[in-house]
C-alpha cells in the first residue's frame, strides 16, 4: 500500500468521512473571493480580507509546504431541523477537527521517520479550504456556495493539513452536478443569493444571527422566523442532501443539554433568562459562544417576535429593562409585534 493510501486509511480511522490529497499552489478561487469581499458581501467580517497573499497561494501559509491532506467530517444532515443549525449544537468543530488533524500529522511523522513541517487549518487562517477540497476530489461548489459531495451531500466540515511532503494528488472534482436545479436559491427566506454561488452575507440568516454584532435590520427580522442561531434551509432543500445526507455518528457533535430538542420558543425564553455565569457554563466549548450572550439574547428576542405568543411577553418584558441597549431594543420590537398581533405564521424550525 502506497504512502497516500496509508495516510487516507489513517484519516478514516480517526473518524473523518472524506479524505483527498492535492498539491499546493495558486488558489483557483482567490480572485473571485477578492471580488466578493470588494463588493461588500462580507459585511462586518473584516478578518476575511486579511492575509490575502497567503490566501492566493496555499504554499505560503506554511513555508516549504507542498501538499495538503483535505478531510471532511459529517455533522449529521439527517438530524431534525431546529432553532439552532445542526453544525452548532454540539462541541466546537474547530477543536474536534484540529485535534484529529494534529494526530494525523504526528502519525505521518512517525511513518516517514522524521518531523514533517506542517499545520492544520479548520477555518483558522487565510486558507480557502473549499478550493482545496474541490482540487482534492471531494466535491463541487453547489449553487448555495457549499461544497457538495456526491457521497454524503453537504452537511460536513472541511479541514486541511498542509505538509512539507510530496504526495501524489487525487484528480480534482471537475463536474458541476447541480444542473438546472435552483432550489437552494429560491428557498432562501431573505433572498441572500445575488447569483448562483454568490452569497450576500449581509442578508444571510447565518450571518445575521452569528457574525452581525449590532442590530439586525428591521426589514429582515421577520424573515428569520424561528431560527435562533444559523440556518440550514439552503442545504435542507438540496436534492443531494435529501438523498445522501448522513445520520449523525460523531458523539462530540450531538446536541448538548442546553439545546437538546427544545422548540424555538422554549430555547429563546431560556436564553433570555441567562446571566453570564450560566451562559459560560452551558455553552463552554460550543460554537455558539461566537455570538456572545448579547447576540444570542438579541436573536432570541427576534425569534419570539416572530413565533411567540402572549405567554412570552413576561420573558420579553424582563429583558426590556436590560442594561444592554441592543438586547433591550430587539425585545421591545418583539413585544410590540406580539401585542399588536402582527406575529406571522412563519414557524420555521420551531
Amino acid at each position: 500500500m502506497g504512502r497516500e493510501a496509508l495516510i487516507k486509511a489513517h484519516a478514516y480511522a480517526l473518524g473523518f468521512d472524506l479524505v483527498g490529497i492535492t498539491t499546493l499552489g495558486p488558489a483557483e478561487t482567490a480572485e473571485a473571493f477578492d471580488r466578493w469581499v470588494d463588493a461588500g458581501y462580507a459585511g462586518e467580517m473584516g478578518y476575511l480580507a486579511r492575509g490575502a497573499e497567503k490566501r492566493r497561494d496555499t504554499r505560503l501559509p506554511v513555508p516549504g509546504a507542498l501538499s495538503a491532506v483535505v478531510v471532511a467530517l459529517d455533522y449529521g444532515g439527517r438530524e431534525p431541523s431546529g432553532p439552532v443549525a445542526r453544525y452548532a449544537r454540539g462541541d466546537d468543530y474547530h477543536d474536534v477537527m484540529t485535534g484529529r488533524l494534529r494526530e494525523l500529522h504526528a502519525w505521518i511523522d512517525s511513518r516517514v521517520g522524521r518531523p514533517i513541517e506542517g499545520k492544520a487549518y479548520v477555518d483558522t487562517g487565510p486558507i480557502l479550504e473549499r478550493d482545496l477540497a474541490r482540487r482534492a476530489g471531494l466535491g463541487w461548489f453547489g449553487k448555495n456556495g457549499n461544497l457538495v459531495s456526491p457521497e454524503i451531500g453537504s452537511f460536513f466540515f472541511i479541514g486541511a493539513l498542509l505538509l512539507d511532503l510530496t504526495l501524489d494528488a487525487d484528480p480534482p472534482f471537475e463536474a458541476d452536478r447541480c444542473g438546472t436545479c435552483t432550489r437552494c436559491l429560491t428557498a432562501c427566506p431573505t433572498d441572500a443569493f445575488v447569483a448562483p454561488r454568490v452569497l450576500d452575507a449581509t442578508r444571510c440568516i447565518s450571518y445575521l444571527t452569528i457574525e452581525q454584532k449590532g442590530d439586525i435590520p428591521i426589514e429582515l427580522r421577520g424573515e428569520i422566523g424561528a431560527l435562533l442561531y444559523g440556518c440550514d434551509i439552503c442545504q435542507e432543500v438540496c436534492p443531494w442532501n435529501v438523498r445522501f445526507a448522513q445520520e449523525l455518528t460523531e458523539d462530540a457533535l450531538r446536541a448538548r443539554a442546553a439545546i437538546g430538542t427544545k422548540d424555538a420558543r422554549t430555547l429563546a425564553r431560556e436564553i433570555l433568562a441567562l446571566d453570564d455565569e450560566r451562559f459560560r457554563a452551558a455553552f463552554r466549548g460550543s460554537p455558539m459562544k461566537r455570538a456572545k450572550l448579547r447576540g444570542l439574547k438579541r436573536n432570541a428576542a427576534v425569534v419570539l417576535g416572530n413565533v411567540g405568543t402572549i405567554e412570552d411577553l413576561p420573558a420579553l418584558t424582563a429583558v426590556v429593562i436590560d442594561s444592554e441597549p441592543m438586547v433591550r431594543d430587539h425585545a421591545a420590537w418583539a413585544a410590540d409585534r406580539i401585542q399588536a398581533g402582527s406575529v406571522g405564521s412563519a414557524q420555521r424550525c420551531e
